[in-house]
């Protein structure tokens, strides 16, 4: 036989020996594939949140049902507790974070390059206070609160937190000093909310949902006994970036707060939605959980319909940082917020 056609042969059927093996391959990783497909050519972007809890569930709806991937995106949460999610941003560890505009006053102190607000997401204080199950004050009143909340310990959350410095704010409402008249915990991590409650360590505790759900599924406490959703429009957790890259990069910025904020309108009026994306971002929250924090949610506001940061909302934030006196120094609201994004995405 001539060598030539042998040698011929021989590639012919190595060729077709791994053409073969490579359509076989192809079948088992067609889903890789796709996947790798799908997120390919997107830029991605990190945002830390301090707890993965439901205020955030506009910014699980714009990953979930692909808002960021069709602005050219692909969003990474990174959960960063006792205040690091703010300091990620800081570092250049996150692009951008979801919290409250007093965090990011608290460390542009000095900065010189501050972090800006660009788009609402939670509007309302959303704080609640529940006692150990059968131990509520007699009434909301201000007498009975004061009476009820005197020598308690109290699980604040992080110290300079929003939930910490609207306890505090409240204690000094009702005229009771919050160093002596009663014992704040301040634990770094909030998921332990439900837990120092349970085990005797707190005999009251704030916080939000899922824990309120969680504690009253597990017969911690009863419903909250004080909501400081009352106070009405609060920039409680907001959408913000270093102020450098609003400058070198808005265009991004720009797709970051149009999908935020396509989501933000969604949510308001598909609550089938919201639900079907809080079950799959809690898979542990039984049915009725999951239900009486959607319902609490919709029932409180919320969350902003438009990514608008008022004034009004944002100096209620602010106000209770400098009664506290956690903030001595002075702001600015166009120091601290910027709102052309939204305006450009909500086309006005």
């Amino acid at each position: 036989m001539n060598m030539k056609k042998v040698k011929l042969s021989a590639v012919l059927t190595l060729v077709s020996a791994m053409l073969l093996l490579s359509g076989c391959g192809s079948k088992s990783n067609t889903g890789a594939e796709a996947a790798a497909a799908e997120t390919e050519g997107l830029k991605k972007l990190v945002i830390s949140e301090p707890l993965h809890y439901t205020g955030y569930l506009p910014l699980y709806v714009a990953q979930r049902e692909g808002y960021f991937a069709e602005e050219g995106l692909e969003i990474e949460m990174l959960q960063a507790t006792g205040g690091t999610h703010v300091t990620s941003v800081v570092s250049g560890d996150a692009w951008g974070v979801i919290g409250g505009p007093e965090s990011n006053a608290l460390a542009n102190i000095g900065n010189s390059d501050p972090i800006v607000s660009v788009s609402n997401v939670v509007n309302r204080a959303n704080v609640y206070l529940m006692a150990k199950k059968g131990t509520a004050p007699a009434s909301a009143s201000d007498e009975d609160l004061k009476a009820f909340l005197q020598d308690k310990k109290i699980n604040a959350g992080r110290h300079g937190g929003t939930p910490n410095l609207l306890t505090q704010y409240l204690l000094l409402e009702l005229g009771l000093d919050p160093q002596k008249d009663v014992r704040l915990l301040e634990p770094a991590d909030g998921s332990t909310v439900v837990a120092m409650v349970q085990q005797g360590a707190a005999d009251i505790a704030n916080g939000a949902e899922p824990q309120i759900s969680d504690g009253i599924d597990k017969g911690v406490w009863d419903e909250p006994f004080y909501k400081f959703h009352d106070l009405g429009d609060y920039a409680y957790s907001v959408l913000s970036v270093k102020k450098s890259t609003l400058e070198k990069d808005p265009e991004t910025v720009q797709k970051v707060v149009n999908a935020v904020v396509k989501a933000l309108q969604t949510i308001q009026k598909d609550k089938d939605l919201a639900m079907e994306v809080l079950k799959a971002e809690f898979p542990t929250l039984s049915g009725a959980s999951a239900q009486a924090a959607i319902d609490r949610a919709y029932a409180d506001q919320l969350w902003s319909p438009d990514g608008i940061i008022s004034q009004e909302a944002l100096d209620k934030d602010m106000n209770v940082m400098i009664k506290t006196g956690i903030y001595k120094g002075e702001y600015t609201y166009d120091g601290l917020v910027d709102m052309q994004f939204v305006k450009k995405a909500a086309g006005n």
